[in-house]
């Protein structure tokens, strides 16, 4: 089983809408929507959900109010000032544990806390697991881990041999629980002093778990001169610019309608991005 992962810098590079596409063009694979922060590859694949499962995050302080004897010392020692009047807010409680060590009483338990929900899904463009969190939950990295083991574990079931990731942007625990055992990742960047940073930090880490990577540079055109630098430094590093996909209205009007580019249009963005899906698989061919 081969996973192709998608993943960038910073947001706003354009990643879901290639994933998007890339699954429209994509045979016998499942797709893994690993932004669980922000997901919103379900708003153009369309999916009819399956199954419905509870995730469940760090665990919430709750106090006892029989065993409690209101001595204060919970509240003057949580740092996130989550304790107030005896009662723990679950919005700024961070599970750190420590109020529940220093209550003399034992009034405070630590109760498992749902922050959202994991989906295994069908759409039009074939199988797929995605997540929700819920309102100001925290996500470790943890529910990453349980959309790609799900992921994993759907396309053995259906005997699928390719798993394209949506990943989250940046390079934080997320990022990290979405790239390692990768086959194959794609970091999709942007010509601007900004995408340029910002594919440094990402390349690294893709280096450092020892992970194939190749470069997308989206929107290439609104800045021939920066696109050059991008490709001279990927030149540099010895990694391969896969595909340059230039500006199309296309894009947006694909988007509004909800629709992959590559199922809405034949404009150049949706070839473009046609060869890089093709330039993708040879690679994926030799890995």
């Amino acid at each position: 089983m081969q996973e192709l992962l998608v993943i960038s810098g910073k947001g706003g590079t354009g990643k879901t809408t290639l994933v998007a596409a890339f699954a429209a063009m994509a045979k016998d694979k499942v797709v893994a929507d690993c932004d669980v922060d922000a997901a919103d590859l379900h708003l153009l694949l369309q999916p009819q959900i399956v199954t419905k499962n509870e995730f469940f995050g760090l665990n919430k302080a709750v106090i006892d109010a029989e065993l409690c004897t209101k001595c204060g010392s919970c509240e003057e020692i949580c740092r996130f000032n989550a304790i107030k009047d005896f009662s723990v807010d679950p919005l700024l409680c961070e599970g750190c544990n420590v109020c529940r060590h220093v209550c003399p009483s034992g009034a405070i338990i630590m109760e498992p806390n749902r922050a959202g929900y994991w989906y295994v899904s069908n759409s039009t463009y074939g199988p797929m697991v995605h997540a929700q969190l819920g309102l100001a939950e925290d996500n470790s990295g943890k529910l990453v881990t349980v959309v790609r083991q799900a992921a994993r574990e759907l396309a053995k079931e259906k005997g699928h041999h390719l798993i394209i990731t949506d990943g989250p942007p940046g390079i934080g625990c997320p990022v990290i629980s979405s790239l390692t055992g990768v086959s194959l990742a794609l970091l999709v960047t942007e010509p601007t002093v900004a995408g340029r940073h910002d594919l440094e930090r990402v390349l690294r880490l893709a280096r450092y778990f020892k992970v194939p990577a190749v470069v997308c540079i989206n929107k290439y055109d609104l800045a021939p001169e920066k696109s050059q630098e991008l490709e001279d430094y990927c030149r540099q590093e010895g990694i391969e610019v896969a595909g340059k996909i230039p500006f199309d209205e296309d894009v947006n009007r694909s988007l509004l309608a909800a629709v992959p580019l590559t199922s809405y249009s034949r404009g150049k963005a949706a070839i473009a991005a046609t060869r890089l899906w093709e330039n993708l698989m040879l690679r994926l061919e030799s890995v």
